[in-house]
């Protein structure tokens, strides 16, 4: 059974998304469900700081020794930070997906976005 965190917030595509700070900023990662499908991830995609974001845009990949994942944005906004972490250490989305794996920031165009989101129990029901 996959870790869904209660506190996140996920979109059908896989990604998870926190909860804004105070100026707006989300984190955005993929879920222990994707990263175990992946397999081991070798290469990280990230999007560039300051692009403009659309929700559902492709934003970026994940590659594994599986197959190659695209990435998408589930909110719209500016991208604030990528984790240039996974550059040497993409393995990390698979040991830490929710904490230290996490993929880039966005600064919200609009809260109430997230409302559209699925809640934890929602993806569990849509994951199996």
């Amino acid at each position: 059974m996959s870790n869904i965190p209660a506190d996140l917030k996920y979109s059908a595509e896989h990604e998870w998304i926190g909860a804004a700070d105070a100026e707006g900023v989300v984190r955005i990662g993929i879920t222990d469900f994707a990263q175990d499908a992946l397999g081991e991830v070798v290469y990280v995609e990230h999007p560039e700081v300051g692009a403009a974001v659309s929700a559902g845009d492709v934003v970026g990949e994940v590659e594994s020794t599986k197959s190659v994942s695209d990435i998408y944005a589930p909110v719209t906004g500016e991208v604030t930070a990528v984790n240039s972490t996974l550059d040497d250490q993409p393995q990390t989305i698979n040991s830490d997906p929710y904490g230290e794996g996490w993929l880039f920031e966005v600064k919200l165009s609009d809260a109430s976005e997230t409302d559209s989101l699925l809640s934890a129990e929602d993806y569990t029901q849509q994951v199996g």
